[in-house]
């Protein structure tokens, strides 16, 4: 960044003199450690004034010229150069569509869609921060085992707890499982267990869990997260 030394007629507004934009100047500089870039206005004879270098503002003198540093105008949106990747927000059944940067193969932001109709470029609380369903330093990759009785969680192999789960389920399901009411009457009902399914989950997911749990399992209580 070069640094202008020449201040010599120059003027933040037409009321300041010379010796004060020159006192205004060295200030500055002190503050930006010497790599500054002064964008003054020029007084000439004519009413109007010119600009000297780019600045912040317009040319009304009612809004005087501002001093900027290199660093300044280095800054920039953290998405600009990332590729947008329309989607939609794996929350609730509403369909918000949602706008996914990617930059060097990793999501950095994620925003709603001002395209989509439904949205109009807005997020709930939830949506707002779906960002974390991808980054998340507290998620846990690993399946965890908490035995009866212990205090400590262990990790442990996925294929041995899904197989826990899917064991556990068929003792559970064969405890409570009735075929027939005190009237005799068929019902094929499972009240012992029920299901409770997450917020996360899309309308094809809740399809196949609510086929599994009721026609699979003849489980009757089945709710999920979003309607509690």
């Amino acid at each position: 960044m070069r640094e202008v030394r020449e201040m010599q007629k120059y003027a933040l507004h037409p009321l300041i003199a010379d010796d004060t934009v020159a006192q205004v100047a060295d200030a500055m500089t002190n503050i930006f450690g010497g790599d500054i870039v002064w964008a003054g206005l020029r007084q000439t004879e004519a009413p109007m004034f010119k600009f000297k270098l780019p600045l912040f503002g317009t040319a009304n003198p009612a809004r005087p010229a501002q001093p900027f540093s290199g660093r300044t105008l280095d800054k920039h949106a953290r998405i600009r150069g990332a590729t947008v990747v329309d989607s939609i927000c794996p929350y609730c059944a509403v369909g918000c569509a949602t706008q996914i940067h990617v930059k060097g193969g990793e999501v950095i932001d994620i925003e709603g869609n001002p395209n989509s109709p439904i949205n109009e470029g807005t997020l709930c609380p939830k949506g707002a921060n779906v960002f974390q369903l991808h980054h998340n330093p507290h998620r846990t990759k690993v399946a965890k085992y908490r035995a009866p009785y212990s205090t400590q969680w262990q990790t442990v192999p996925l294929e041995w707890a899904l197989d826990q789960i899917a064991s556990r389920v068929k003792e559970t399901r064969d405890e409570g499982y009735r075929e027939k009411n005190e009237d005799g009457e068929r019902i094929n009902a499972v009240t012992n267990m029920g299901s409770l399914g997450g917020a996360t989950l899309d309308n094809e997911e809740n399809y196949l869990m609510k086929k599994l749990f009721s026609a699979g399992l003849q489980i009757l209580s089945i709710e999920n997260q979003a309607r509690i």
